[in-house]
Formats: structure tokens, sequence, C-alpha cells
């Protein structure tokens, strides 16, 4: 795609567009696939199906990356960890899919992210060497997965002077030096996700967020309009769900184990300058780390920890104290300075959909969820539904890909295999295009190609140009960019998806009334 000042052609969402599509899907033709479900991976089913030239409809009962897709690490992980475990055939695949990303299909949104593991007294020279066996099997699988040596540097030693410059924040005592990796890291998951489906919808898929799913069947599905209350079908040839941690809700004889993950919030200045992350090995564990993450907008994340959730799976998972202490705890044995508890600005968890495998009559019986298969699956039920469940972010493509490869083998479908390995997303470009743009990096690195467009609003009126929150970067350009183009429609969908103001508590009630200005002037068409 060439820069343009422009939004790409058939690829804006908006509040318009989607009455004017939930009108002609509610009750109207017969389409090729409908999805449930927009995260990654229904997001990537909708767009896969649609860029093999089949007929699509895509829902969601809330909004685009409203589930797990938006709490991640942010992280494209490159299957070490999988490695560790002897998953081979998932390490691999992680490798080539974070290799797509990277270097074909949204460049813009995923870069490489140095990380520094610290040498530090507690981690012994043993765990040491087995790290960097692990880091050095990571870059075989980089060359296995063709991915190049530009896109992600070898990994290397560091001296302790070379380990505290890129993590000044660390104590100094004993500090042996460190190791440095390298993996791809994600401007932001809802970026992504919003990226996905405004690529199905200029391939002509129906994207309908607030549209809930109330009854699956091999030939449709009953939904509800969340903004109305309306009901109606829509019916389809295929039908896939792809809803994540509540996929066994819509679905009999699918079992989930859900997995949270948890991450801190913390400003940026309680750390100090972090050119990378570091890799904070969790006492007494072997192949388990606390991942410290920059975002380059004033703040830090702090994760992860991997427990299992019983009983029912909220719409937004709450930050037990329990982990946010675990998380300090971590965090506090290698830095100089501890971190409290009254600098965590913000928390979110997610929840990991893992298929449960255990036999029927003992549900959750099996390992840990640490120790679960990121593999994903895909099954089709006595009904002739087909589930997409499992897998990472990382994947998300692959697993959208199995899950049209296995509706056009069921039904028969007229669509040859998919394109999307080599399909750019809406705003990508290679690196020396993007580079050349003339707009901020922040921005390029956000929006691709399509940030000329979004600070030409900024342009055309100065209080566009202006930040919302004088502390953080978004700025008004942006929200209504949002609007126009990426199918905001409230201000929830503003703080918390298409921007992260929302994560921290503080910084969303400050800029909620300026959102909700914004909005109410969008609607009313004086913007």
């Amino acid at each position: 795609m060439s820069p343009t000042s422009s939004p790409t052609a058939g690829a804006s969402l908006s509040a318009a567009r989607r009455s004017r599509e939930l009108t002609e899907a509610v009750g109207g033709p017969l389409v090729d696939v409908l999805v449930v479900g927009l995260g990654a991976t229904g997001a990537g089913v909708a767009l896969d199906a649609a860029a093999r030239g089949l007929s699509v409809v895509a829902v969601d009962a809330h909004d685009l990356a409203f589930g797990t897709s938006r709490w991640s690490s942010k992280l494209i992980h490159g299957g070490l960890r999988y490695l560790a475990s002897a998953q081979l055939d998932v390490a691999h695949e992680s490798a080539v899919e974070r290799g797509v990303l990277m270097e074909r299909t949204a460049p813009h949104l995923v870069h490489a992210q140095p990380f520094v593991l610290p040498l530090t007294p507690l981690v012994s020279r043993g765990q040491a060497a087995l790290a960097w066996a692990g880091f050095r099997a990571g870059d075989t699988l980089r060359l296995a997965a063709r991915t190049a040596r530009a896109t992600l540097p070898a990994p290397r030693r560091l001296s302790s002077v070379e380990t505290r410059h890129l993590a000044p924040a660390l104590r100094s005592d004993r500090l042996r030096g460190g190791l440095l990796s390298w993996d791809g890291r994600l401007t932001d998951d809802a970026r992504l996700v919003t990226a996905l489906a405004r690529t199905a919808a200029a391939r002509g898929a129906r994207v309908l967020t607030r549209v809930r799913a109330l009854e699956l069947t091999a030939s449709g599905a009953r939904v509800r309009d969340e903004l109305t209350g309306e009901e109606g079908v829509v019916r389809a040839r295929a039908v896939v769900n792809a809803s994540g941690v509540w996929a066994g809700d819509l679905v009999e004889g699918i079992r989930i184990r859900p997995s949270r993950g948890t991450h801190l919030v913390l400003r940026s200045d309680r750390l100090g300058p972090l050119p990378a992350g570091l890799h904070v090995p969790v006492p007494g564990e072997t192949n388990r780390f606390v991942l410290v993450l920059p975002q380059g907008d004033g703040r830090v994340y702090v994760g992860l920890t991997d427990e299992p959730v019983e009983g029912d799976v909220p719409d937004v998972p709450s930050v037990p104290e329990t982990d946010v202490g675990f998380l300090l705890d971590v965090l506090g044995s290698v830095l100089d300075v501890p971190v409290r508890r009254e600098d965590v600005v913000g928390a979110f968890a997610g929840l990991r959909p893992l298929l449960d495998t255990t036999p029927a009559d003992r549900p959750g019986a099996g390992p840990r969820t640490a120790d679960v298969s990121r593999r994903h699956a895909v099954l089709t039920s006595s009904e002739g539904v087909i589930t997409v469940v499992g897998g990472k972010l990382t994947t998300y493509r692959r697993m959208a890909e199995d899950a049209v490869d296995a509706a056009v083998a069921a039904r028969r479908l007229g669509a040859g295999p998919s394109p999307t390995a080599g399909l750019p997303l809406v705003g990508a470009a290679a690196p020396h295009v993007l580079a050349g743009l003339r707009a901020p990096r922040r921005l390029v690195r956000r929006y691709g190609t399509e940030a000329l467009a979004v600070q030409a609003l900024a342009d055309g009126d100065a209080r566009l140009g202006e930040r919302v929150l004088p502390d953080h970067p978004v700025t008004g350009a942006e929200l209504l960019w949002a609007v126009r183009h990426e199918g905001a429609l409230d201000e929830a969908d503003l703080l918390d998806r298409r921007t992260r103001i929302g994560l921290v508590p503080q910084d969303r009630a400050e800029a909620l009334e300026a959102v909700r200005d914004l909005v109410g002037r969008t609607t009313a068409g004086r913007d």
C-alpha cells in the first residue's frame, strides 16, 4: 500500500456502516461464513474467509478486542517457551507466524523488542547456562522460520556495565552481567485486532459489534442487537465459533480451562529509563519469568502470572491482590529501589482459552495451566458448528486458516487456499516506506501508512492536535479517527480499546469528559 492521506478504501468501520450492514445481514440472504467473536482469532477468521472470496458476517456481543485479545503481554513470541517443554511443532509454528507478522503482514505494528535477563545472585550459573542455551535455540528457531537477522538480532552476553546501561534500575550489587535476547512486540494488541477487522471489511466482510449470538446452529444464528434489543436470524452455510473463553457457552461439549495472566501498570518515571525490557526469573522456577515491558507512552507493564481460573468467566477479569503481591515481590528481587503497592497505578488480567483435554468425569484435573499445551484445536460439533479454540495471539492467523479450511471442507464452499500469509493489513508497508513517512513516529507505529491521514486531522484543527491528557500522547485526532474509521461507538471503545488510556483508572476519569464531548459532537455531525 502506498502512503496516502486518506483511509484505506473500504476499510472504514463506523456506526452508520454497522447499522446498514446489520440490516442487510439479519433476515437477509444466505452468507458463506458466519463468525462469532471478534478477538484476534475471530477477526482473523473473518479476514481469511473474505480474502478467499467468501461472503462473511462477523459478530461480537461487545466491541473489537473486548476479551482476551486486549489483555495480552503485547508480545509476539517466537516459541522459545514451547521448546523447553518439547512442543517442537508449536515452537516452530510460533516462530513462523512471528516472521509473517514482522516482515509481511504487520511490520508497522510488530517490532523487535530487546530483553535483558540480569544475572543476579538469585540466578545460578547453571540457570544462566540453561537460559543462554535457550536463547541460542530461539535464534535457531528464527533461522528455521526464515526470519531475517535484520528483523531479529542475535542474542549475546552482556557485561555488568552494559546490563546497567540497558536497565539502570537494576541493583548493581553482585550483578554478574546479563543475557540480551530479542522477540517480537506489538505496539498494541487491540490495534492488531482493529487492523484485522478493517482489512476484512475492505474485502467485503460485514463486521458487526454489539451483536450477541444467542443460539448457534450449523445453518446460522439467532442474534440480538445489543443497542436496540431487536432479535433476528443470520443464515450461513458455515458457522465458526471463535468466542474464546466463552466458546463453551455457545456449543455443547467444548470445555475451556481458562488461565489468568496478570499485568501491573506503573508510571515510567518510577523505574527510570528502560531501553530494553527485562526477563526477571521467578525464584524456584527454571523456565518462568516476570516480564517488564516499557510501552513508550509513559507507562511500564509488569507481568505475568499463569494461574487457573475456576467458576464463571466474567466479561472483564479482576486482578487478585495475591497476583499483585507476587509480581511486586519478583520485581523487587532485582531492583535497586523496590516498587511499592502505591506505585501500581493500574492492573489488568486476561484469560487464555486453553482447551481442557482431561477426562470429562475429571474436568480441570490435569496439569497446572502453565503446563497446558498452547496447541490450538478446530472442533466440529454434532450440530455442525466449527469451534476454534486454544492457541495464542501469535498464531491467530494459522488458527484462522485452519478454521476456514475446516469450514470449506465441511460445507464444500467454493474457495481456494488461504492467502493471508502474504496479505498486508491496513496500514502495512515495507520498513523503508514507513521510515520515510512525514508523520510522527508514534503515529506510524500505531497506524502505519494511515498516520498521514490521522496527522491531517490534527493539522486541520488545532483542537484535535492537542493531547487528551497532559501526560499521555493520545490526541483528539486519534479519537476522531477511531470514531470515523475504526468502529468505535462510545467512550469505552475509545478509552479502553482504540487507546489504552483506560488502563489507569485515574487517567480514564480525567479523560472521560473530553472523550464524551468528542463522541457527542461527532454523533451530532459537528466534526
